[in-house]
């Protein structure tokens, strides 16, 4: 069966995640609906990561199998026609071999958390960053983020709920810089824990606010005790932004 590969972007704010849940909206029922208003076929799509309810993508990656080949270029076009009024766009498609898989091959997820530091609420981007309305030490939080890089036990920025076999995680890329206003936290790992940028993001911001040092921030992860985390960040700061392959 042929398979195809989406690049996605979407709005989180009005869905209870990607996953298809009972009597909530998702990215994935949303989709699924296109593909089967498109091509008459019930299809499983299968998403790099699982957003949680909230969380935007910018480069979100899913897959899907199709009985009959189709033209890449009409399965976008015909997908984003469907697509609306939903928050979602098909930014490209492209045939792949069958052995590709979304979540499976990849071996980077990209993340972004966007907070906006001005006294002034946010209105072009309600729901679409972490407002603080004091100034934050980028520099600091910077210096902090980049004392956890490499591979530990991120046990501390876990959530409870998390059904990870193991906590142990390689986080390769983690800095934060200030844009005018906004504070941006980049992030990159073959996989991430649940919650794991989010509580990461909102234990910065107890450095950025000179409550801890960078080297607290340190002993916070050592500590590997999830009351340890400093409050979690919300979602709608927070951006998948690619996947490499």
């Amino acid at each position: 069966m042929p398979r195809y590969k989406l690049t996605i972007e979407y709005d989180g704010t009005p869905f209870s995640g990607w996953q298809r849940q009972a009597e909530r909206p998702s990215v994935q029922q949303a989709l699924e609906e296109a593909i089967v208003a498109m091509s008459g076929e019930t299809v499983t799509t299968q998403a790099a990561g699982r957003t949680d309810a909230g969380v935007h993508a910018l480069g979100q990656v899913a897959h899907f199998d199709l009985s009959k080949e189709w033209d890449p270029f009409r399965i976008r076009e015909a997908l984003n026609y469907h697509l609306r009024p939903h928050p979602v766009a098909i930014i490209a498609a492209e045939a792949v071999d069958d052995t590709f898989e979304a979540r499976f091959s990849a071996t980077a997820r990209h993340y972004e958390y966007r907070i906006l530091t001005r006294r002034a609420p946010p209105v072009i981007e309600r729901d679409h960053v972490w407002h603080i309305p004091k100034t934050l030490d980028a520099e600091a939080m910077d210096h902090a983020a980049s004392l956890i890089l490499g591979t530990h036990d991120f046990t501390t920025f876990r959530s409870s709920e998390c059904q990870a076999n193991s906590p142990l995680r390689t986080l390769d890329a983690f800095a934060v810089r200030r844009e005018l206003d906004h504070i941006i936290v980049t992030a990159s790992a073959r996989s991430f824990l649940h919650h794991q940028v989010r509580s990461m993001v909102g234990s910065l911001r107890m450095v950025g606010e000179g409550r801890w040092s960078p080297a607290d921030f340190r002993a916070a992860l050592d500590a590997r005790d999830r009351s340890r985390c400093g409050a979690m960040a919300p979602s709608s700061g927070l951006y998948l932004t690619g996947v490499s392959y």
